[in-house]
This record gives structure tokens, sequence and C-alpha cells, in this order.
């Protein structure tokens, strides 16, 4: 069946995928499959020691065969460009809707790990994150310094947009990206705030009307893909 340009690719959530981790999401979208993990420990990175706050923060890898060449391994703590600057956007995406005073000195983790990719792997694990990161959270909300105050202020989510064949297109797999002259990462709360937007034009420019048709259309993605993550999530949906 053809998908139209503003269509979300079929999504499938299944929570609680493994049993030692507390937050535990095998996200698919369309192709794209990612396994998110969330861990919490009882101390903070260094710098944060004695002021009262917590941290998120996350760390993303693509599995050998998730690509077709394999992927090497990443190995002894060396990890690409790439994989640096995807687990550092999925880390901020998180912390943008966190309260990490209400969070106590306390590290969550949020493991974002390829099983196969066709495109949206850095959106793919920002929205499945998200409802890991909840459960995490849930799952230690009573040791919280005010049992009563959820550390998190609003959800977040992030889907792919672009200009294919100059129509503004959601939610690109391999192909739609590998074609798009125009391709942008939107991340936004669920409250409809923007937290950030990488956006280029592949040999290509575009103008403030493709920006804004491109805007929209991610707009009605995060929406539907918010909608995804409280149904998923049910009766432990924060807010």
């Amino acid at each position: 069946m053809t998908r139209r340009p503003n269509e979300l690719r079929p999504i499938k959530v299944k929570r609680r995928y493994t049993r030692t981790s507390p937050g535990s999401v095998l996200y698919q979208s369309g192709n794209t499959t990612v396994l998110c993990t969330a861990s919490v420990q009882a101390d903070v990175p260094p710098w944060l020691a004695g002021k009262g706050k917590g941290w998120i923060t996350a760390e993303y890898n693509m599995l050998p065969n998730s690509t077709s060449p394999r992927k090497r391994r990443e190995r002894d703590g060396k990890v690409d460009g790439r994989t640096t600057e995807i687990q550092r956007l999925i880390a901020r995406s998180l912390r943008a809707v966190a309260d990490l005073a209400a969070l106590g000195e306390r590290l969550v983790t949020v493991d974002c790990d390829v099983l196969e990719a066709d495109g949206g792997t850095r959106t793919a694990s920002i929205t499945g994150g998200f409802i890991a990161l909840v459960e995490a959270i849930r799952s230690i909300q009573k040791e919280l310094p005010d049992p009563s105050k959820f550390p998190l202020r609003d959800s977040v989510a992030a889907i792919s947009v672009g200009m294919v064949n100059g129509q503004p297109t959601l939610d690109l797999d391999y192909e739609q990206d590998f074609a798009a002259a125009v391709d942008m990462n939107v991340v936004m709360t669920g409250g409809g705030r923007f937290v950030e937007i990488q956006g280029t034009g592949e040999e290509a420019t575009f103008s403030d009307d493709d920006l804004d048709a491109l805007l929209k259309l991610a707009r009605r993605g995060i929406k539907d893909l918010t909608a995804v993550q409280k149904d998923a999530l049910g009766k432990q949906w924060p807010f």
C-alpha cells in the first residue's frame, strides 16, 4: 500500500521488552526498529554532585546488521562523529522537558540500539526513548524528593520531513531521505513547542513557504506521535 506524503509510517510499540531494565521499549516505525532502554543510578556526574539535581544522558548505537553492508562495531569507547551527534541530540531532547531538580541526584541513561535501519533512526530513538524514560522514572517515583511532582513537564517526540520530488513529505524512509532535495529533523513537545530543528538543502535551497510547509507537516506528525506515546503508556501517561 502506497503511503501518502502526509502519513506516518506504521508504528508498533512493545513495552517491557527486556526484564532487566525499568524502562524498555521496542519501537518500530516502518522498517526502522530501535530498542530503547532506560536505567537509573543513584548518583550523578561529578560536576553535579551535591547540587540537588539529576541528569539525563543517552547513548546511541547501530548494530552491525542494522544496515547493509554490515556496519563495524564501535569499540573501546571510540564512536564516530555521527554517533556522538545523535546521542547528544537524544539527550538534549529528553532534558528539554525534564525538571532535573525534581529528579533528585540521580542519573538516568537512555540507551537506543538500532536493530534495523530504514531512515529516521534518531527520531525514532527520541520518540521511543521518551516512553522508556517515563517507565524508568515511574519505577522510582516513590523515592523522588517529592513523589507528587513528576520530573517531566511535557512529552517530547521527533519526526523527519523533507522535500521529495517537490512535495513536502513526512517521516522519510531511507529511499525518500536519499532522494530528498531538503531534509529536516524536528523535535517538539506534546504541547507544541519546538526543541530542535535540523534542516539542510542537499545541493538545493528552500524558501520561506517550503519551510512553513515542512514545519506544518512536522507539527501534524508530532501530534500523531504524541497520541502513540500516550496510548502506549496508558495509565502511566503523566500529563
